[in-house]
């Protein structure tokens, strides 16, 4: 037995034996962690999640364990996903809103060469929306975006 409890043997009110599998990833000294991700998933559910996982890959599921918690508790409908939807639609608003642009820069382009102006050139004044997306060839055989990084 460790001399002292982890946060969830404390919120449990129960003795934290030395195998503990909550004591690496829910300290005492944070228990706000624990009571969270107790009350959306209960620790049970926690416990044998965890006990599913491989050892190097228990902290980060607790840590997005604890994230959903989080979401959830804020918003009970929709948790996680209510941000990857806002997300989601900031992305399509700011792409209809560059696609209203080039758009535009045409029109004015067309009408400046039928009056024999010079024109805009739009590639040379702004790189296309995906230059500030990571490649996908890196170095990692993986983008440095997705899903295996979100939230850790």
């Amino acid at each position: 037995m460790t001399s002292t409890r982890c946060a969830a043997c404390k919120y449990l009110r129960r003795r934290c034996a030395s195998d503990c599998i909550f004591s690496p990833h829910f300290p005492s000294n944070n228990p706000q962690k624990f009571a969270s991700v107790h009350r959306i998933y209960g620790a049970s559910n926690i416990g044998k999640m965890l006990q599913q996982l491989p050892v190097h890959l228990r902290a980060k599921a607790a840590d997005s364990l604890y994230y959903e918690a989080q979401r959830r508790i804020q918003d009970p409908v929709y948790g996680c996903v209510g941000i990857i939807s806002r997300l989601h639609q900031e992305i399509n608003t700011a792409k209809s809103e560059l696609a209203k642009a080039q758009a535009e820069i045409a029109f004015f382009n067309a009408h400046a060469q039928a009056q024999g102006q010079p024109q805009f050139n739009l590639e040379a004044a702004a790189p296309s929306f995906n230059t500030f997306l990571p490649e996908q060839g890196s170095s990692a055989g993986h983008s440095s975006f997705g899903p295996s990084t979100w939230f850790y």
